[in-house]
């Protein structure tokens, strides 16, 4: 398969001469922003997994009735909240 290429970023001098500074024995500007890319793709599709599997455990919740809202897990903190006050006197 034939390779393509990415967009050419400008960037300050004071930028690139930072991500150089970091850079591994051996490694190349190139090998880096390539690297950078890979892993912000790879950030972005767990998180949208992570996203959609928590909205389908939401929808399952309110679809078997084990959803609990925010204020009755408040207003049951409270309670205990109280009684550990009560009971230290």
């Amino acid at each position: 398969m034939k390779s393509s290429t990415l967009p050419s970023v400008r960037v300050e001098p004071e930028v690139r001469s930072h991500v150089e500074a970091v850079l591994k024995a051996g490694e190349s500007l190139s090998e880096f922003v390539e690297n950078a890319v890979l892993q912000a793709v790879q950030q972005r599709s767990q998180q949208s997994e992570f996203v959609n599997r928590g909205l389908a455990s939401l929808a399952k919740a309110h679809q078997d009735g084990k959803y609990i809202s925010c204020e009755d897990v408040l207003a049951q903190l409270r309670r205990r909240t109280a009684a550990a006050r009560q009971a230290l006197g």
